[in-house]
């Protein structure tokens, strides 16, 4: 099925039937216009261009007014995406995509860009226990041997070293929907998901 795109409003807590308290993740998703529907024959592939939002009329330029126009919007979308649908599914331009197209208990997939923590050490970046604290020396958070000396020679690739974390792609599946809230477009999700509130998230079934 193609999916929706969503901007991410914060994070809160509801009680189900039972009483019990559900942590979960505010998810504005859509309404998602279809801007174009992509086929074998035109394009080689089969997929279904969505939009969300609206961009202000002078911060968008032509080829995207004039994409807008073609599926008869009046503003052209902030953000545009491609979903692959499902055998059978025929989508249109102009086609509205809500949160509709869930239900409280489906397993979901969200897709977004993950918290940038900047360029950080070992033991942030990828959980190194670190050497002992005590008698006096000053490389409690290092990263300790490099690998083998005379043969290579080198430091093998693919070794766990400081860096830059997160700011990346993120996919997280088999996420729940605990409620769908149709009149605001809210789509409430267990757990947490990628990013900081207001980025933007792909979510598909």
């Amino acid at each position: 099925m193609a999916g929706l795109i969503g901007k991410k409003v914060g994070m809160t807590r509801i009680f189900n039937d039972d009483g019990v308290q559900v942590p979960v993740t505010v998810i504005e998703a859509g309404p998602c216009p279809v801007v174009m529907v992509r086929s074998d024959d035109a394009d080689g592939y089969t997929a279904v261009q969505v939009g969300f939002g609206a961009q202000k009329a002078k911060r968008a330029n032509k080829a995207e007014v004039g994409h807008a126009v073609k599926a008869g919007l009046e503003a052209a979308p902030q953000l545009m995406r491609e979903f692959t649908p499902d055998n059978g599914e025929v989508y249109e331009v102009g086609q509205e995509l809500t949160v509709a197209l869930f239900e409280a208990g489906d397993r979901i997939r969200i897709t977004g860009r993950s918290k940038g923590k900047g360029f950080q050490g070992v033991v942030k970046r990828y959980g190194f226990a670190g050497r002992p604290a005590s008698h006096g020396h000053s490389m409690s958070r290092t990263p300790g041997s490099m690998g083998p000396g005379t043969d290579p020679s080198r430091v093998i690739k693919g070794k766990k070293l400081p860096g830059r974390m997160g700011g990346a792609r993120t996919t997280i599946r088999n996420l729940q929907v605990v409620r769908v809230d149709g009149e605001r477009n809210l789509l409430f999700v267990k757990g947490g998901v990628p990013g900081a509130r207001n980025s933007y998230l792909l979510i598909s079934k």
